[in-house]
């Protein structure tokens, strides 16, 4: 049987890979080494290669005992954090060293833990409000009609509050579950935007706010699931009332080739002559619990997932989610949809 040459084996491997000999010699390093270490030359004492200590220890102590070694690895590739698993294993006569980069592992647990803690934050500041009027109600206040109409007022507020964030937890989870499979009923966006709009209307109405639908005259069909699409027009209107200034303009218009999508779509623009938001905010709007100012978030009865949930409903009908916005200016937010 004819022996495969090392160096063309390690070069077909996409992770970091380093062969070292038992005289501590790098035997052959393929390229994505080379690029993670700025050099990987044949020949030379591992030392000089790896450079830094957890490696080093790694590398030693697999090459003195034998056995298998892992570690984690901490680097940056320009402005990212990086983390690799590092293993040094017996590999014929040396130590195979492999890099193994699981920053993705380690982001989607810091999002996890990020995420408990945000939701148990939202949660704790109403209980915390209803157990303290609860305990009021029950002893200094037990006979004062005029607290218990105010306290039990500010006690429904919070425990709404509580409800819509429950509410729009169910309704993300829904959505990234869903997320990877397109619909394929056909829906109306005119009917749904028309609905929408009359359901805000009171809403409109109380906010002193004029809710103005242009282009819904006629059907646009287009694959979707009508109730999450109904939700996201109704979560920028509802966005646009609360904090877009005195008109809210909802503009549906098809188009033959979209820029965006490469191919016939419908775009849906909500814009408001609100104060705007600062460009800085904008990349971070559709994160979740993301607020520009949180207190007045809170006051409006924002949960604070509302963009986060148009932003995987419109991933899951493979559209597009832009937000323009200049301060003082006003903003817009444009789904566009292909047909």
């Amino acid at each position: 049987m004819t022996e495969l040459p090392v160096a063309p084996i390690l070069a077909a491997v996409p992770m970091p890979l380093v062969l070292i000999g038992r005289d501590e010699r790098v035997i052959a390093a393929n390229p994505a080494a080379a690029q993670l270490f700025g050099t990987a030359a044949e020949g030379w004492h591992y030392i000089t290669i790896l450079r830094q200590p957890v490696l080093l220890d790694c590398v030693e102590a697999a090459l003195k005992t034998g056995e298998r070694r892992e570690a984690r690895y901490l680097t940056r590739d320009g402005e990212r954090d990086v983390t690799f698993n590092v293993i040094a294993a017996p590999a014929g006569e040396g130590v195979m060293l492999s890099l193994e980069d699981i920053s993705h592992v380690q982001a989607a647990g810091e999002m996890r833990r990020d995420f408990v803690a945000n939701v148990s934050h939202e949660l704790r500041t109403p209980l915390t409000a209803l157990i303290g009027f609860i305990e009021t109600l029950q002893g200094p206040a037990r006979k004062d009609l005029e607290a218990q109409a105010r306290f039990l007022g500010i006690m429904e507020r919070e425990a709404g509050r509580m409800s819509r964030l429950i509410e729009d937890l169910l309704s993300l989870s829904r959505v990234e579950s869903q997320e990877r499979v397109r619909p394929t009923q056909k829906v109306d966006i005119a009917g749904l935007v028309t609905s929408a709009s009359m359901t805000l209307g009171p809403q409109a109405g109380d906010a002193d706010v004029t809710l103005k639908v242009i282009g819904a005259e006629e059907p646009v069909e287009v694959l979707g699931d009508g109730d999450q699409l109904l939700q996201v027009f109704t979560n920028l209107m509802e966005n646009g009332i609360k904090y877009g200034g005195g008109l809210v303009t909802v503009e549906i218009a098809q188009q033959d080739r979209d820029p965006m999508l490469r191919g016939p779509a419908v775009r849906i623009e909500v814009s408001d002559n609100g104060e705007g938001i600062d460009p800085l905010h904008i990349p971070r709007l559709t994160e979740r619990f993301y607020r520009i100012d949180s207190h007045r978030s809170r006051e409006m009865g924002g949960t604070g997932l509302g963009l986060a949930i148009v932003k995987h409903i419109v991933n899951r009908h493979r559209g597009r989610f832009r937000i323009d916005s200049q301060k003082g200016q006003g903003s817009r937010f444009t789904v566009v949809l292909p047909v």
